[in-house]
């Protein structure tokens, strides 16, 4: 008699059910859970929507918390790579930043920007040495409100021509008869790239003649 076909079943698509481990709670217990308190609730008070979709919104907390953390983790490495990318982009160029720390290049200018933010009769730019002595005053003019482009030969006020290096700059303006200093924003070559560790906030640059600085305190690049 031929028996191996009977009570055949094709147990090779039989898959085991899958449990949730001992002591977790799954959506489906969840689901469960949450129709059986609904259906045993006092009708003469039953649960508050408000209370309701809180225990909604902690089970979706609890169960999403360690996803979330991996994209959130993901997406800390993407920004961190596309920072890095943006900022090795920026060697050799010249940016802007907002600081009082300028450099004159042996030869060339040492250039910037003053922003004024109403019209002035007349700005004064003036120019620092390492000692901190003012060596030129550079002035403006009438000028309208917005950004005024300096630029420095290298020339004290008495004519001398001064080393290359680095000087401070400084601006300021009279406003109903008080003097008020001005923001400065000075031009510098980015020089190197030095990238951001793990608990660090991001890339920083080596700007020629003013130091390193964070790629967020850029605020133009030419």
């Amino acid at each position: 008699m031929n028996i191996s076909g009977a009570g055949s079943g094709d147990y090779s698509r039989a898959q085991p059910t899958q449990r949730e481990p001992a002591g977790e709670l799954g959506q489906d217990d969840f689901l469960k859970l949450m129709i059986t308190q609904l259906q045993n609730q006092d009708p003469m008070n039953p649960m508050e929507s408000g209370e309701f979709m809180s225990q909604i919104a902690s089970f979706t907390t609890a169960s999403g918390m360690d996803q979330l953390q991996k994209s959130f983790s993901e997406f800390q490495q993407d920004m961190r790579a596309n920072q890095a990318l943006q900022a090795a982009s920026l060697v050799g160029r010249e940016v802007l930043v907002e600081t009082d720390a300028g450099r004159l290049p042996a030869d060339g200018e040492m250039t910037g920007i003053v922003q004024l933010p109403s019209a002035v009769a007349n700005a004064n730019i003036h120019i620092h040495n390492a000692a901190g002595e003012r060596v030129r005053t550079l002035a403006t003019g009438e000028q309208p409100s917005g950004d005024y482009r300096f630029a420095w030969d290298g020339r004290a006020d008495d004519g001398r021509t001064l080393p290359p290096g680095a000087y401070r700059v400084t601006a300021s303006t009279q406003v109903e008869g008080e003097e008020r200093s001005l923001r400065v924003m000075n031009s510098a070559p980015v020089v190197s790239v030095t990238l951001a560790g793990e608990n660090e906030r991001g890339p920083r640059v080596n700007l020629d003649g003013i130091g390193e600085m964070a790629l967020s305190d850029i605020r133009r690049v030419q």
